[in-house]
């Protein structure tokens, strides 16, 4: 069984800073891609920031120059970088990866649980 184990989230200020991580546990094959998405109350879930296992990454215009995403292979582990945080960044951040179980397998998503990032004085 594959699972993805978030950590970081939490109470913040305007303008501060919090490092999110996730780490992947279990037996597989490989990874393509991690990830992270955000779903604030009443609203859609959206993607924040992807890294690829090659280092290409992809990130949300509304985070594009606050936040930064990087990639552990060894680890298993992705983590997010957040500066300059601001209220309207309140959300549950969720981990994804595409995880392929065996060779020649499709990749299929994984998602974490989540965890709560409140931006609040």
């Amino acid at each position: 069984q594959v699972q993805l184990v978030e950590s970081g989230g939490g109470l913040v200020q305007p303008g501060g800073s919090l490092r999110l991580s996730c780490a992947v546990s279990g037996t597989f094959f490989s990874i393509d891609a991690m990830g992270w998405y955000r779903q604030a109350p009443g609203k859609e879930r959206e993607l924040v920031a992807a890294i690829s296992t090659g280092g290409i990454t992809n990130y949300g215009d509304s985070v594009k120059g606050r936040f930064t995403v990087s990639g552990d292979n060894a680890k298993k582990t992705v983590y997010l970088q957040m500066n300059s945080l601001k209220p309207e960044d309140t959300a549950d951040y969720y981990c994804n990866a595409h995880i392929r179980r065996r060779y020649g397998d499709a990749y299929r998503e994984v998602w974490g649980q989540g965890t709560l990032v409140t931006v609040s004085s």
